[in-house]
């Protein structure tokens, strides 16, 4: 698997320390910002990258690379998408993959039409954890209650308050916390229970109409749901889902899906895996994989899960009026 990278922030550095960590993948390439060329030249040299791009047009012509990672905000992740598929790349971006979910079957149409592969980065669900509580799950009798909450006070929400907008609490740019954060839990209650018979969102909002805190009701038949996230306040981390026999409890971050606990008829269990694997491992083992072998199976089945999360946070934004500029 050929893979280039678009981006030089923050989670393009996780991703390149993951992906020296994962067989069969080549760095073949990376593409920044003109004024980032010489951020871009210390990464290529760091990480042993031949290629180094400020032209998304010219990368895309590059008949070495087979898979575009896209790692820029939110609101350019539509437009970057559209053009990779086009250029007949497949394409990993990072969440969300667009502002709504009318974008989102655009792109997968395109993608299918073409026989392409295309994911979502999402961390969680490809984790072990995530498969242990996929195995556990039918132990704890019926589900009644699930909640998750990812709240982190953000580093960016001071300047907020004094007037600068970064990109995170920006309408514009598709910030947010339920785009930002609380989108993981959203993820985790998707994979689990599938689409919600109703859901409705409320939130805190800011002086220009970004969220920067709320909570997302959900009902699915004789259960209900809670997510909350927050980038204007801070709790500990964790999602719980709670049946008749036991429960399954996500300790720490949601997005992470690191530590397990499992109780049924009182009988705990659980799995944590080494703080030290960078936790973006599993998800590029599985896109190296599933390339690989050329079965679109599964990148189908989490097209649509992809499709039932970008449905619940394009009605979320309905519901508070949240405006974003696509």
């Amino acid at each position: 698997m050929k893979l280039a990278l678009v981006g030089s922030g923050k989670i393009i550095m996780s991703a390149l320390d993951a992906l020296i960590q994962v067989q069969g993948i080549e760095l073949v390439a990376l593409c920044v910002r003109a004024e980032s060329i010489e951020k871009g030249q210390v990464i290529c040299q760091q990480f042993g990258i031949a290629k180094l791009y400020t032209d998304y047009q010219e990368l895309l012509q590059d008949p070495d690379v087979e898979v575009i990672y896209i790692g820029l905000p939110n609101h350019l992740h539509f437009q970057y998408t559209f053009d990779a598929l086009m250029a007949d790349k497949h394409v990993v971006c990072e969440k969300p993959f667009t502002p709504n979910w009318q974008q989102l079957q655009v792109l997968i149409s395109i993608s299918q039409t073409r026989g392409l592969f295309l994911f979502e980065a999402i961390t969680s669900i490809h984790t072990p954890e995530f498969h242990f509580i996929k195995q556990h799950i039918d132990k704890i009798g019926e589900i009644k209650v699930i909640h998750g909450n990812y709240s982190q006070y953000s580093s960016r929400y001071n300047d907020y308050l004094q007037g600068r907008i970064h990109a995170a609490f920006d309408p514009q740019q598709a910030g947010g916390a339920l785009y930002d954060i609380n989108l993981y839990n959203i993820y985790l209650l998707s994979a689990l229970m599938g689409a919600p018979d109703s859901s409705h969102y409320i939130c805190n909002k800011g002086f220009n109409g970004i969220d920067t805190s709320g909570i997302l009701t959900a009902h699915f038949g004789r259960s209900v749901a809670s997510c909350v996230g927050a980038k204007d306040s801070a709790s500990p981390g964790y999602f719980i889902i709670q049946g008749t026999k036991g429960y399954i409890c996500i300790k720490g971050a949601p997005s992470l899906c690191q530590s397990v606990e499992v109780c049924i008829d009182g009988e705990i269990s659980s799995v944590s895996r080494d703080t030290t694997i960078n936790h973006m491992v599993y998800e590029f083992a599985f896109f190296r994989e599933q390339i690989g072998t050329k079965s679109h199976a599964k990148c189908n089945e989490l097209l649509e899960l992809a499709l039932i999360v970008s449905k619940i946070l394009h009605q979320s934004r309905d519901d508070v009026g949240l405006v974003f500029e696509s």
